[in-house]
């Protein structure tokens, strides 16, 4: 998220957590001020390899709550920044030969884990992963899922709510913009509406 208006506008809808990308290579970079949101909603920042000192700059100035990791950070760097206070969000991206024993170390350090959709880049591929995969699930942490879900998923998105996973939040980026960083409100509140 990025316009001021927009941001407003969607801080209205029924939503947790809100994200704001803080990696220069995405087409939706924050590189100016960011608003106060209502408590509800936790303010997020999205990070891709970044030092632990830009962490905490960006932490500090933009008032975050949560950091969402997505590159190739260590169980000891997820452990520095949960001491600090911060809800961590641990990002995987998910391909056929995903090797769910990996998040092993990670656990006790993160308070979600999130799945993406494996692709060059960490995020932002547009594209879905195979939901099925998930069925290996087999940590107590809550996770996330994110890549590619869009407006005609409420109903796969209902039937994974009822397996015995803890699914605890649904990423919804892409599909539901109108340019990088600007959402669709109507859509979004539309979804939203199915997903209850």
């Amino acid at each position: 998220m990025r316009d001021p208006q927009n941001i407003t506008q969607l801080s209205r809808l029924p939503i947790d957590y809100m994200g704001f990308i803080f990696w220069e290579k995405s087409k939706r970079f924050v590189d100016q001020s960011t608003p106060e949101l209502p408590q509800q909603i936790t303010k997020v920042g999205v990070f891709v390899d970044a030092s632990e000192s830009f962490i905490l700059q960006m932490a500090q100035t933009h008032r975050l709550e949560a950091l969402q990791l997505h590159g190739n950070e260590t169980p000891q760097d997820c452990a520095q920044l949960k001491a600090k206070g911060f809800v961590i969000v641990k990002a995987f991206a998910v391909g056929k030969s995903f090797d769910f024993k990996r998040l092993q170390a990670y656990e006790p350090h993160c308070d979600f884990f999130l799945f993406d959709t494996k692709s060059d880049l960490p995020g932002g591929s547009g594209q879905q992963f195979d939901w099925t995969l998930l069925n290996s699930y087999n940590s107590k942490t809550p996770f996330w899922i994110s890549g590619g879900i869009g407006p005609s998923d409420a109903a796969a998105i209902q039937e994974l709510k009822k397996k015995k996973l803890p699914l605890h939040s649904i990423d919804l980026n892409s599909k539901f913009e109108t340019a990088p960083a600007q959402k669709d409100i109507a859509l979004l509140a539309e979804f939203l509406k199915q997903l209850t």
